[in-house]
């Protein structure tokens, strides 16, 4: 067993974990962290799945964190309940935009933008536009709970996701952004990101895996139980966490990580002391 593989497989658990589910980009800093790591397809021949695998762990976390919701609406569909009929309906709409674009450019997005420069260029504009949405004056909210929402703020909420399929811009972060910008209070806005990420990365995950199926094998089950685990435990505290942040905060220290880091990437890679890879 490569102890050192086992070692990189637990440090990208936890930039998965951590970035998840906040507004900073996961895809992002799983490319910028590959890249450091040496971590990617040209060392470690499954490192695009093992990224893909290791979403599970987020995906449980998000789930046992809302599980009595989940349960309700499982529940409440089955029994017909209006309230979460209408509630399961609302998630499905949002996650529809991006599951179509996803289907139609995921090929030319990886192909063309899973690269530093254009992580590190959408780490900055996604800062910028939080400095601007927090620092707007503010709008007035309509809806303070998921279950106040239409299938028009659904979609909308969608097509802002649908964003994230440029890498570095953050599928969290465009969720909440958006909700709060389309009048969802900022606990509603986040509770929605988070129901919404548990279809699209249950559906990003299967998708890409039914593409990439003939690279897994059994010897990479120790290094893909090893990232899953890890993101999930990470993920989990950090979801607790952020519900209680943002009850007291605004995410404009996240804006300005993003901002920093973004030049910071930008910064090494033009005077050569990095050489980020794909």
């Amino acid at each position: 067993m490569d102890l050192i593989l086992l070692f990189k497989a637990v440090l990208m658990g936890i930039v998965e974990g951590v970035t998840e589910f906040l507004p900073v980009s996961s895809t992002g800093h799983l490319i910028l962290a590959g890249s450091l790591l040496g971590f990617t397809d040209a060392t470690y021949k499954s490192a695009k799945l093992f990224e893909i695998v290791i979403q599970a762990g987020a995906i449980v976390a998000v789930v046992l964190v809302y599980w009595q919701r989940v349960r309700e609406t499982i529940r409440g569909v089955g029994k017909g309940d209006r309230k979460q009929v209408r509630f399961a309906l609302n998630v499905l709409i949002g996650f529809l935009p991006a599951a179509v674009l996803g289907v139609l450019f995921n090929t030319a997005i990886k192909a063309r933008l899973f690269n530093a420069p254009v992580v590190a260029t959408t780490f900055i504009l996604g800062g910028l536009i939080i400095l601007w949405a927090e620092r707007r004056p503010p709008a007035t909210v309509r809806i303070h709970s998921v279950d106040e929402m239409t299938p028009l703020d659904a979609l909308k909420i969608g097509f802002a996701q649908s964003l994230a399929l440029v890498p570095g811009t953050s599928r969290s972060g465009a969720t909440i952004i958006g909700g709060m910008l389309f009048g969802l209070s900022r606990q509603a806005a986040t509770d929605f990101s988070f129901f919404l990420a548990i279809p699209t990365l249950i559906g990003a995950s299967v998708y890409s895996l039914w593409k990439q199926r003939g690279a897994l094998s059994s010897a990479d089950l120790p290094v893909l139980g090893v990232g899953t685990f890890v993101s999930f435990v990470v993920a989990w505290a950090v979801v607790r966490w952020l519900l209680r942040y943002i009850s007291t905060h605004t995410f404009v220290p996240f804006a300005w990580y993003r901002i920093a880091f973004g030049i910071v990437v930008l910064a090494t890679a033009y005077f050569g002391l990095v050489t980020w890879a794909d």
